[in-house]
């Protein structure tokens, strides 16, 4: 039954943290003070169905972070394995978080946001419903997400554009300096040749050969709802 509070092994719960029904915690995740787990969703459509907010194992939740409960869409909130969510974030219904990201303080998922591996979210930035997020992007403090960022990016300024691929990222994460140019390459036929963006994938698909980081940028913006977010334009 969906109601029953699952904790797993040597996960750690400071006082005062509230874990309500249909929390699915893994193994030794940390929740400091004052979180509350897997409340209902802040949506006037919930009807009160049988879902659900699961985290991965080893995940670390900050003071007073809030994570609700997922609604009819897709019946669950996830965060993946090796998170860290620091103090003040608010985690709304049916966001899918990846693998070991990190989300300063005060970040704030609004619901349906789907959110790759590997993603830093700097302290006080906000992201709309149903904005989608890419493997290892960098999003900068105080931003405000109203697009989808494509995987691999550092994204900035304001309204949120393109400043640079996440090269700082990348090579902690062990990729070769090959491959970040090769991803580096790929994103300035996007956002700096003045193509539209058919017309980049078209010219990406043509001259970049295929490799894993090619597939997964093209098919990032292929599937994008709500558009990808633009390329930083120089005001005069």
């Amino acid at each position: 039954h969906h109601n029953d509070v699952i904790i797993g092994e040597g996960t750690w719960i400071g006082s005062n943290v509230t874990i309500m029904e249909g929390a699915r915690i893994g193994k030794n995740v940390s929740i400091f003070p004052g979180a509350v787990i897997s409340a209902i969703p802040q949506d006037k459509k919930f009807e009160d169905e049988d879902t659900t907010t699961v985290i991965g194992d080893n995940t670390t939740i900050r003071e007073c972070v809030t994570i609700n409960r997922g609604t009819s869409d897709r019946m669950k909130t996830v965060i993946g394995k090796n998170c860290w969510i620091m103090a003040y974030c608010h985690i709304a219904h049916d966001c899918i978080v990846g693998d070991n990201c990190i989300f300063s303080n005060n970040s704030t998922l609004a619901g349906h946001i789907t959110v790759g591996d590997h993603v830093v979210l700097a302290g006080m930035a906000a992201v709309q419903q149903f904005c989608q997020i890419g493997s290892h992007a960098f999003v900068t403090g105080g931003s405000l997400v109203r697009k989808d960022v494509p995987p691999f990016v550092k994204a900035g300024r304001e309204p949120l554009s393109y400043v640079g691929i996440n090269s700082v990222g990348l090579r902690r994460r062990g990729f070769e300096l090959e491959k970040i140019r090769e991803i580096q390459d790929i994103y300035r036929i996007l956002y700096q040749k003045n193509y539209n963006v058919s017309q980049a994938v078209q010219i990406i698909e043509a001259e970049m050969s295929a490799t894993n980081e090619r597939d997964e940028i093209i098919e990032f913006i292929k599937n994008s709802k709500r558009g990808i977010m633009r390329g930083y334009v120089a005001s005069n």
